[in-house]
């Protein structure tokens, strides 16, 4: 029989995993169905009664988004434009079901390479904040999650909030996912830009990162210098090279090829671009 425990704090729960190992349990919509073929672990600790987790607020210049809110609160959380890009992939975790229950530490911890919510948060320069009985570290997401269904979390810490630089005001951000079907589908490829264009499709800044193409969602620097001070227009797809996607990495399996990959990030780079400097000039 498995034990259950809900620490009254992020205080108190941090104390509890410093004293044991504890399957941490929040949303549930990764931890349950990953039960299916095996048996629960002998202790689970339930943080999704620490309202102090939970939330969204503007907090010394940065943007804190508690680790215990959930995709449906991001979608509906008074945020600036540049977070449209994280609200179009919060309306892509699961069913609405899932988005009401999913918090986007779960997603983040379960490190997925196919994991809707880590490319808007990279291209938005997002970090982790981590919370032991020891103290509190902050860490970029980029260094975060190290591999598939792996961090950098150790196991006494929790991943406590979001941390995200306010957006210049100016910022426009787009996020495109290609799937098998519409609805209910895990990535082949997906894409998350924000720009800071200018009123003639100008970019002045931009920040790329791709998904489910590599181990990591990936942002691409050697890119994102590039196109400053370039136009956007409807030939970019057949622009970017391929030392500019060199950073990713993508498989064969029963989804898409690798080529497939790499031709579909072209095409969606090229499609997420527009879409936030047309967002940029209807502003």
């Amino acid at each position: 029989m498995s034990i259950l425990v809900r620490p009254a704090s992020l205080a108190q729960a941090a104390e509890f995993l410093a004293a044991r190992d504890y399957t941490i349990l929040c949303g549930g919509t990764d931890v349950f169905p990953a039960l299916v073929d095996r048996p629960p672990a002998s202790a689970m600790l339930d943080l999704s009664r620490l309202d102090e987790i939970r939330g969204v607020s503007l907090q010394q210049g940065a943007i804190r988004i508690g680790g215990a809110t959930t995709w449906s609160e991001i979608i509906y959380a008074p945020l600036p434009p540049a977070f449209d890009a994280l609200k179009a992939a919060a309306r892509e975790v699961g069913s609405v079901q899932i988005q009401n229950r999913g918090t986007i530490a779960g997603n983040l911890c379960n490190a997925s390479p196919a994991a809707d919510g880590v490319p808007p948060l990279l291209a938005l320069d997002a970090q982790v904040e981590l919370v032991s009985s020891c103290g509190i570290r902050r860490l970029a997401l980029a260094d975060f999650i190290l591999g598939n269904r792996h961090t950098a979390r150790a196991p006494d810490e929790i991943l406590s909030a979001v941390l995200i630089p306010e957006p210049h005001a100016c910022a426009r951000s787009a996020f495109v996912k290609l799937g098998a079907r519409r609805y209910l589908v895990i990535s082949i490829v997906m894409v998350a830009v924000v720009v800071d264009c200018a009123p003639d499709h100008t970019i002045c800044d931009a920040r790329i990162a791709v998904g489910s193409a590599s181990v990591v969602a990936t942002r691409l620097a050697a890119l994102e210098g590039r196109l400053r001070g370039q136009r956007i227009d409807l030939n970019l797809s057949h622009t970017i090279s391929a030392q500019e996607l060199a950073p990713l990495a993508p498989i064969d399996d029963v989804r898409a090829t690798a080529g497939y990959r790499l031709d579909a990030a072209r095409e969606l780079i090229a499609r997420a671009l527009m879409q936030a400097c047309e967002a940029h000039a209807h502003a």
